[in-house]
């Protein structure tokens, strides 16, 4: 890490770290001042997303349905495979907090950072102790991504929006799958909330649907 001067915050952005056993431990053991930010978001989605990410690179993989479970017939899921296996948020933060107080950690809402960018970016802001610079007028929505893009409203510079490699058109799962793997979840997001004081409404945001 470099040197931070007084005044200064120095960044860093690995998401394996949140599902590494030993990332808390050696953060820890290096910083234990570290503020930390994890985006979650809702893990049926973020599983389907993993897989879609994968399935660019190798167009030759099984299909999700396959993948997802240890036996189709019964129900049961495979929660060895990586991509469900990081959407149980609980698990990893358990490991997190025999190190870090929940005061140290900021949970942003991987929905809300679309929907309202700005208001996720104020709650940032403020956890780094940071006068909020970024605001609505730093943000447009870019409807063929889907995504927000971060504008510099001082200059007629051109957006930063996401590259290639976001938004891809998630492939059509069996709505049986879907259905049992949110089941899978329930149980998990349930003791996730509680763990971090926050309804993310997953379970709301899929009966709407």
């Amino acid at each position: 890490m470099p040197k931070t001067l007084e005044g200064q915050i120095t960044m860093e952005k690995t998401p394996s770290y949140f599902v590494t056993n030993e990332a808390p431990r050696r953060i820890h053991s290096m910083a234990k001042d570290t503020k930390l930010i994890v985006v979650v978001r809702n893990p049926v989605t973020r599983a389907i997303s993993d897989y879609t990410q994968t399935l660019s690179k190798k167009p030759e993989i099984p299909t999700f349905e396959v993948l997802a479970f240890k036996n189709r017939t019964l129900g049961l899921i495979d929660a060895s495979w990586s991509a469900i296996r990081i959407g149980i948020y609980a698990l990893h933060l358990e490991n997190w907090l025999q190190y870090f107080p929940l005061s140290q950690i900021l949970f942003v809402s991987g929905e809300r950072l679309i929907t309202d960018p700005a208001g996720e970016m104020a709650k940032v802001q403020d956890f780094l102790g940071l006068k909020r610079i970024v605001t609505e007028k730093h943000f447009y929505f870019n409807k063929t991504k889907g995504f927000p893009c971060l504008k510099k409203p001082e200059d007629s510079s051109a957006p930063r929006c996401l590259g290639k490699s976001k938004g891809r058109t998630h492939p059509k799962i069996d709505p049986d799958v879907i259905h049992r793997l949110r089941k899978f979840y329930k149980p998990f997001n349930v003791m996730f909330y509680q763990m971090t004081g926050q309804d993310f409404q997953w379970e709301q945001e899929e009966s709407d649907k």
